[in-house]
């Protein structure tokens, strides 16, 4: 049988009234598996009725997921911010994140209102919350879009080619932000709540008919609250399959009432910033030129002129929709900090270096990290690799390289080099690893001839070291990883001794001097630079 859910839309409290209601549907109609909670679960007058459930004399009558606070007042309800049970049957789900059902359902949730402010209060989400859940989701492989999205506010301009949500005024009600997670996460079935009414938007496409590859459906579900005077819909009852389980063809089906994608106007008028070209990436910060002015006739990104044997076809470059997709195209990147382009790759001065020829290797495509790269890529990262390694040494260096494939949107594969007088291998190589330990970071040497691609699947996060020499370092990243890592343990005293620059944000130049050091970089390169002879 296909798997039957309920949602519902604010309890406030009223558990009572909740559960009563949901034990008369399943007498009438049958078990339903679980039951899904948006909007204010506890109200001002919540605690005579929770009692009961908190000491276990009464149990709710099905699995009952909930999200988390939405004012000061309910916050204490919830002991442990990032998700527990609260009480037998029913669990909070956390701040944000997903919650995948033991039949593969996918559920992304995020507990609260917008705020501004960063970090957020406990009862609310930042732009760097729905930044850290899309970055999260979004480089999975093959992501198409979650099954269920779990929001308490609506999101902003869901109204838009769509049927009346009556008095509600959706250009002003909800969250841009939530908007701008549903776009991206494109989920098949999105509630919300706090507008103490009932709205069932027509379903939307996920795609643009005529110019992308036909998409599932989203269908948006505003539901009122518990008991409500006025007898507005607050139980959904529905049935879904996950998205995991279906026969492509079917998840595409598009029906007869579908509208166009209501977030897309408001996703493209998102407010254009610019892009800082970071030593380290953050969240809210991605790696982008606007490759696509013609620049010559090695500019070819649709394939044409990739060569007959393309053995890795499959892997496609995505297109970013991550926290900084407006950056793509954006007139404002700093051009400035490139140092050469190739086919497929281009080098770039870091932003705020460790020293002024730290250098990053990155993909002109858009790609996650080193395993998703396809065979053509990889091999011209390869060419940049011993052009590198043979302009450092003519300077008395040899280089570092990393890679930290964690809060990351974009691959960039920093190279740092080191004097060879001040160290060997083995001191780079016994430097990060004391340095790990340090830090409970378990660094394991990788064989010489195996490659990054044999310990690390696509959509694992990793850390990754490799010297010139052809040694390599991994760990596998498992909860929280310090983004500097790579750039503390070459400034660490044992190494550059440069402590002070360890952060990149307290390096930056200004753009003269950082053009400066470009235009100087270029120049000294150029004799080892393959892409100026292709």
């Amino acid at each position: 049988a296909v798997p039957r859910r309920l949602a519902c839309g604010d309890v406030e409290g009223r558990l009572e009234a909740l559960f009563g209601r949901v034990r008369a549907i399943q007498g009438k109609s049958g078990r339903f598996d679980m039951l899904l909670c948006v909007g204010n679960f506890f109200g001002s007058t919540s605690e005579a009725e929770w009692a009961d459930y908190r000491t276990g004399a009464k149990k709710a009558p099905i699995p009952t997921y909930v999200l988390g606070a939405n004012d000061q007042e309910t916050v204490n309800y919830f002991p442990d911010i990032s998700g527990c049970e609260l009480a037998e049957n029913i669990t909070y789900l956390g701040r944000r994140g997903l919650y995948s059902g033991t039949s593969g359902l996918q559920i992304a949730y995020l507990s609260g209102t917008e705020s501004q402010d960063e970090p957020a209060p406990a009862y609310s989400f930042s732009a760097k919350d729905v930044a850290e859940l899309k970055t999260s989701l979004l480089s999975t492989p093959n992501f198409k879009g979650v099954d269920i999205l779990l929001t308490s506010p609506w999101p902003r301009d869901v109204g838009t080619f769509a049927n009346s949500a009556g008095e509600i005024d959706t250009k002003k009600c909800g969250s841009k932000l939530v908007s701008d997670l549903a776009a991206s996460l494109k989920p098949r079935y999105h509630f919300a709540a706090l507008e103490k009414t009932y709205y069932e938007r027509l379903p939307y496409r996920n795609h643009t008919v005529l110019q992308e590859t036909p998409q599932h459906v989203s269908r948006f579900i505003a539901l009122a609250d518990v008991g409500n005077a006025s007898k507005k819909k607050y139980l959904y009852a529905f049935s879904i399959v996950p998205m995991s389980l279906m026969d492509p063809a079917e998840i595409v089906k598009q029906p007869q009432d579908v509208t166009e994608n209501p977030y897309r106007k408001s996703r493209k008028e998102a407010p254009k910033t610019k892009a800082p070209l970071c030593a380290e990436e953050e969240p809210a910060c991605q790696f982008f030129f606007d490759l696509n002015k013609n620049q010559g006739k090695k500019r070819s990104s649709d394939g044409k002129e990739r060569g007959k044997s393309q053995p890795k076809q499959a892997r496609k470059t995505s297109q970013p929709a991550g926290p900084c997709w407006f950056c793509l195209a954006s007139p404002e990147v700093e051009k400035h900090l490139v140092v050469s382009i190739g086919t497929h790759c281009y080098l770039a001065l870091a932003k705020g270096g460790l020293l002024p020829d730290h250098v990053l290797i990155l993909p002109i495509g858009h790609y996650q990290s080193v395993v998703d790269l396809s065979s053509e890529v990889v091999e011209e990262v390869t060419k940049y690799k011993s052009a590198l390694k043979e302009f450092f040494r003519s300077k008395g260096k040899r280089y570092v390289l990393f890679e930290r494939n964690y809060r990351s949107q974009h691959l960039q594969l920093q190279v740092v080099p080191v004097p060879l007088d001040h160290c060997t291998s083995k001191d780079i190589k016994e430097s990060f690893i004391a340095q790990a330990q340090e830090q409970q970071i378990e660094l394991l040497e990788i064989p010489e001839h195996s490659d990054i691609t044999q310990v690390a699947q696509p959509g694992t996060p990793y850390f990754y070291v490799e010297l010139d020499t052809g040694e390599k370092l991994f760990h596998r990243i498992r909860g929280r990883f310090p983004l500097h890592f790579g750039r503390e343990v070459l400034a660490s005293e044992a190494l550059l001794a440069l402590p002070q620059r360890a952060d990149w944000r307290r390096c930056a130049a200004e753009r003269a001097e950082e053009a400066a050091q470009a235009r100087a970089f270029r120049r000294d390169f150029q004799p080892f630079d393959f892409a100026l002879r292709a």
